[in-house]
């Protein structure tokens, strides 16, 4: 389903046929790196892992993470953008990743920013907030540049590792 468009990007939900997008985003270094290898190693493992987060998430939330397709590449899948709620977190929690190829080039901030205003106007969300490893700057610089504004350090998960939460409140 169509969620919204920037100027190069389509915005729209997941769904099982995007499977062999999800099993290489998943498995690029940097989603290794700074999110956590998810063990998803077969086609069959990143439809089961589509149905059982995102299609969760949509079906429950109203929202979930949302997959980019560029416009100027016949809507090639490039990454992922959008909003999750975390039983971890108190917020909604907005993230990104994209392909190696097109990290860097903008598409970050630009699907963020169409997320944040989704988040304000079309579900309403009071607040948005952002977990990062403090040893990811571009993210770091990316959330900053969104206008979300750094919490305090936290440890949300049973891996023990600690990252920095940001968040951002909508005015009324």
């Amino acid at each position: 389903m169509h969620i919204s468009s920037t100027e190069r990007l389509h915005i729209q939900e997941l769904n099982t046929d995007d499977a062999p997008f999800i099993l290489e985003l998943l498995n690029t270094p940097n989603w290794i790196k700074f999110i956590g290898d998810r063990n998803i190693n077969t086609i069959q493992a990143a439809a089961n892992y589509i149905t059982n987060n995102h299609l969760k998430s949509y079906r429950e939330n109203g929202f979930g993470f949302y997959k980019l397709l560029l416009k100027s590449e016949d809507l090639k899948p490039i990454g992922c953008c959008g909003l999750i709620k975390r039983p971890e977190l108190e917020g909604v929690d907005i993230g990104f990743a994209f392909l190696p190829t097109y990290e860097g080039k903008g598409f970050g901030f630009e699907s963020a920013s169409e997320i944040l205003k989704l988040a304000e106007t079309k579900f309403k969300l009071n607040e948005v907030v952002a977990i990062v490893a403090p040893e990811n700057p571009n993210s770091i610089k990316l959330l900053e540049k969104l206008g979300l504004i750094y919490q305090k350090r936290i440890v949300p998960f049973s891996d023990g590792k600690e990252l920095l939460l940001l968040s951002k409140t909508f005015k009324k």
